[in-house]
């Protein structure tokens, strides 16, 4: 599994712990990765995230292991920069095909889908429409691998923060010659379609399910099922959360079990299952807030065993679903803005993906680093935080997910746990781009709360007092 900005991990214990095997490379961004079903010691990696974002980290082409992951050589594409997809054919794992995103900020040649017939060692464009649209998905047909689906998507990261324009130049297409030649699928599809996460069925390789992002006018995401691989398109449901976008962004990811046809997960904001080819959904995995995820896997010996991925980690179940494996044994947060406290020994404070926030000592007292040296600061995942450096215990932070200024302590000192009769909403701090000077001892910060009062904290103690 990849975690974004993480590098490749692997296990060989269902999960119970993880093993970094891409530290040694440029780059740590990963899109994509595809095991070759044939040879499971050859594995290709996509760099690049490959999910558009403001946030995001490029990557410079594709990787490859022939030893399950010890030694890596780099290939090419390396201006594609963003990779979310990779097939390998079932029976020959030197023909592959790539789905290259492109430039997140501009257009680029280098983007659609290409194939290679020697392992990587070259690359050609088989599916382009112009420098904006990039690939986004890529299957092969497990019964016929001459029969190629594929995704071209057009859209555009601006350069503020969630400025996303799309375009009408993407859509679903097929090839039957092994790529040289493709046709638009559109029968059943939204007229506007632009992005889709398809999936084929192992059982019936005519049974495809695909979600579909169209932009409509008004934009939209549906779930959809073909009987007849791809000549025509049912929407399969209107229940809204399997089709819900990833964090309010992602294209939702489908999954089918390689054994029963009717057996559908969507990784979404909650994984959510179908047993009757999508006419109902249960959920399968997730907090009631959503855990946003991202991706996964159904062993095809033993559809019982399934990974999915998530903005905190990897879990895996080996019953179904019934229970599952943790992700605190996986160093992978995602931290967005680290800053140190004035504290002995000092401690880094910073909000993460999906995981709250987080203050670390950067040392223990029992000889190591442990979970006990961390504790919640109240800022919310790429949300600033200051902690003020004279009096450590003391922290700001923005973008607040419980909208409280807290401390880093057992007891709650924040205005929300004192004598303020009502629980502040939003908070506002000046803070001199969030990092105080020694030779400041004063901030100014106002907060909203329920009843429409101003509280305010004395800072030298534990009162608060409205204004």
């Amino acid at each position: 599994m990849a975690q974004v900005n993480g590098g490749v991990w692997k296990t060989d214990d269902a999960g119970r712990t993880w093993t970094p095997i891409f530290d040694e490379q440029p780059t740590q961004s990963v899109g994509a990765i595809a095991i070759a079903p044939s040879d499971p010691n050859i594995i290709y990696v996509g760099s690049g995230e490959g999910l558009p974002r403001p946030d995001l980290s490029v990557g410079d082409g594709v990787y490859k292991s022939s030893d399950g992951g010890k030694t890596w050589q780099h290939l090419g594409l390396h201006d594609a920069q963003q990779i979310p997809q990779i097939a390998v054919d079932p029976t020959n794992p030197s023909r592959i095909f790539v789905a290259a995103l492109g430039h997140p900020y501009g257009p680029n040649a280098e983007r659609g889908i290409f194939r290679s017939l020697d392992g990587g060692r070259t690359f050609t464009p088989v599916l382009q429409k112009g420098q904006d649209a990039g690939g986004n998905d890529v299957d092969i047909d497990p019964s016929n691998p001459n029969t190629i689906y594929a995704n071209l998507w057009e859209q555009r990261q601006g350069p503020w923060e969630n400025s996303t324009w799309t375009g009408n130049g993407g859509g679903l297409f097929k090839s039957t010659d092994g790529g040289a030649t493709w046709k638009q699928l559109t029968n059943g599809l939204p007229a506007t379609t632009n992005q889709v996460n398809m999936v084929i069925a192992p059982s019936n390789p005519r049974r495809l399910y695909a979600a579909v992002g169209s932009n409509g006018p008004p934009a939209a995401v549906g779930l959809y099922r073909s009987d007849d691989a791809g000549e025509s398109w049912t929407k399969i449901t209107n229940d809204q959360r399997p089709a819900l976008r990833i964090g309010g962004g992602d294209l939702p990811v489908p999954m089918v079990n390689p054994k029963d046809a009717d057996m559908v997960i969507m990784a979404t904001i909650v994984a959510m299952k179908t047993t009757d080819a999508g006419k109902t959904w249960v959920p399968l995995k997730g907090a009631p807030g959503g855990d946003d995820y991202q991706s996964g896997w159904i062993n095809p010996n033993d559809p019982n065993i399934i990974l999915l991925v998530s903005d905190q980690g990897a879990v895996v179940t080996l019953n179904g679903g019934r229970t599952w494996s943790s992700w605190y044994n996986q160093s992978t947060a995602q931290l967005y803005h680290v800053m140190p406290d004035n504290a002995f020994p000092y401690r880094l404070c910073s909000g993460q993906q999906e995981s709250g926030s987080a203050c670390v000592a950067s040392r223990g007292n029992w000889g190591e680093i442990t979970m006990r040296e961390w504790a919640p600061v109240d800022v919310d995942e790429y949300g600033y935080v200051a902690p003020d450096p004279l009096h450590p215990d003391i922290v700001y932070g923005g973008r607040s997910v419980t909208g409280r200024l807290g401390p880093r302590q057992s007891s709650d000192r924040s205005p929300a746990g004192s004598s303020l009769p009502d629980r502040i909403h939003s908070v506002k701090c000046a803070l001199n781009r969030w990092s105080f000077p020694q030779r400041i001892r004063k901030c100014c910060c106002s907060a909203t709360t329920s009843s429409g009062k101003r509280p305010t904290v004395d800072r030298r103690g534990d009162r608060s007092r409205p204004i």
